[in-house]
């Protein structure tokens, strides 16, 4: 399986599962001349927040900067660094530096500029995306014609990032009871999310207020500026749609040729995002099933989905009450077995790994889901972890106010989200609580993006999409005034570069040619 993570919404925060959801898992089954400086003014989460527009004498000395370019130790890439406003409402407060990997085009044919690309999460690491996939995979013709750029935004792995727990921590944050069935139980997990923004407080305390979504959009303004691009050529996955929408709104005209690939909706509040990404997940697992039970030996039977549906949940119960042993000292109880189902989701390729890690699990030897979650986690084989959920967290419950403020409100919700998914419905409602004890104030609101002025963007969804549901990838391009819809017809989390000549074939006439498919345009 390819290593690209995409998005996990906020409440993957413990459970892996939802983070917006730090999104994107292929890893855990895991995409000018010289601007003025001068910032324009931006509607819904960046008015009033600290990313409000500032003068263009305060930026001028960050848009005028050079890139050092240097030798990256990976063969191909060169690495700089860019320096950017630690608080853009005050940009003489102190700094960010911004770790920056490109690739330039290998030819033939006319340099078309820079195209940056972000894989999502939020926390995924673009430059790690872009040096192990993006920069030697992406589609010929595309990296013949463009410079291959990517930056990790701040707060994420080499760009200051958030740190909030050890390794030993953070195992015991993975493990902690997802589905409190009493008060005790409720209270323990109320204690895991205050314990883990206490830790993100203490370690990152300086930048933990300034990684949201508007201000990494800003950050890439300063990029695109730098790297001597008029407007900005983008590919974002999953949460990188967000980024790119953000961008675009923000800087209607100086963006150029954007794809959106698993679109979110920012129009969303949290606890809807939460529980349409629950309902996403069911669709993917009864897609899932739907395969296993065609097949002899499938660990869920051979009778029906709902029927392996009800069996999953069944199992997930007896996990919940009696863990099983993994090879090592971490048993898999139902919160990292629930994990390692729904990391496999993202991509169909992953199908068969899931379905020989539930037949073992099923037999007592948790090893192989165990493996799934820890490569959604981005757990090593020595216990240490990247910092993906800990930014995802840091930039989720900053962009948006929390889903539920208090266990009585998921309560409340539980039903809801088990009618989205009877299987991972109350986990996942549970988990959208992480955002409840966050030190930093949100300083977003959901709402529409139009980014009128903006050049066609093209925004790409998935029918049978688990992270980023389809039906947000039809509102994104609704709601964008220069939107337009490409649908993909399958399963997985996105589509460009996984298979589809359709998709490929027209996002690649998109990016060199700038003509946008045709409105309605579907592939299968």
């Amino acid at each position: 399986m390819r290593s690209r993570r995409l998005l996990r919404t906020s409440t993957l925060t413990a459970a892996a599962f939802g983070l917006f959801l730090a999104g994107c898992a292929d890893g855990g089954p895991a995409p000018t001349a010289r601007a003025s400086a001068s910032t324009s003014s931006a509607s819904g989460a960046a008015r009033g927040s600290a990313a409000s527009a500032v003068s263009a004498a305060a930026l001028k000395p960050y848009y005028a900067q050079r890139l050092i370019w240097r030798d990256c130790g990976v063969p191909g890439f060169q690495c700089a660094t860019l320096r950017a406003p630690l608080d853009y409402a005050d940009p003489g407060a102190g700094q960010v530096k911004l770790a920056v990997a490109r690739i330039k085009a290998t030819g033939p044919g006319k340099r078309l500029g820079s195209l940056l690309v972000n894989p999502g999460g939020p926390g995924g690491s673009a430059v790690g995306y872009l040096q192990g996939y993006a920069g030697i995979a992406y589609p010929a013709p595309v990296r013949a014609r463009y410079d291959m750029v990517a930056v990790d935004p701040r707060g994420v792995a080499r760009s200051e990032p958030v740190r909030c727990l050890d390794g030993p921590r953070m195992d015991a944050y993975t493990q902690v009871d997802q589905t409190p069935d009493d008060q005790r139980e409720t209270d323990l997990l109320a204690a895991s999310y205050t314990s883990f923004a206490k830790g993100c407080a203490k370690k990152s305390g300086r930048i933990l207020p300034h990684v949201s979504t508007v201000e990494a959009a800003r950050d890439m303004d300063i990029l695109r500026a730098v790297l001597g691009d008029r407007k900005l050529t983008y590919v974002g996955a999953s949460y990188g749609t967000f980024l790119g929408a953000t961008y675009a709104e923000l800087f209607p005209g100086r963006t150029g040729r954007l794809v959106l690939d698993g679109a979110m909706d920012p129009s969303l509040n949290m606890a809807e995002l939460n529980r349409d990404q629950t309902a996403g997940f069911e669709t993917a697992f009864r897609s899932f099933a739907a395969d296993c039970v065609r097949q002899s030996g499938c660990p869920l039977g051979t009778d029906s989905t709902a029927d392996a549906a009800a069996r999953l949940k069944a199992f997930f119960d007896r996990l919940d009450r009696a863990p099983v042993p993994a090879g090592e000292s971490r048993r898999l109880g139902e919160s990292l077995a629930t994990t390692g189902v729904i990391a496999a989701m993202y991509d169909e390729a992953a199908w068969p790994q899931l379905r020989d890690a539930l037949t073992q699990a099923m037999g007592g030897d948790g090893s192989g889901l165990l493996a799934l979650a820890d490569s959604y986690y981005e757990r090593e084989p020595d216990g240490t972890y990247s910092n993906l959920m800990f930014a995802n967290a840091a930039v989720n419950c900053l962009d948006q106010p929390p889903a539920f403020t208090a266990p009585a409100a998921v309560r409340s919700a539980v039903p809801s989200f088990e009618k989205a998914s009877p299987v991972f419905g109350r986990g996942l409602a549970w988990a959208s609580l992480n955002c409840a004890y966050w030190p930093a104030k949100a300083s977003g609101v959901p709402h529409r993006i139009e980014a009128r002025g903006a050049a066609p963007i093209v925004v790409v969804g998935t029918t049978r999409d688990p992270a980023t549901p389809y039906k947000w990838a039809r509102s994104l391009a609704g709601q964008l005034a220069s939107g337009t819809l490409l649908t993909y017809e399958g399963d997985g989390h996105t589509a460009y570069g996984r298979g589809s000549d359709c998709v490929d074939t027209a996002i690649n006439t998109y990016l060199l040619e700038g003509t946008p498919p045709p409105p309605g345009k579907r592939c299968r």
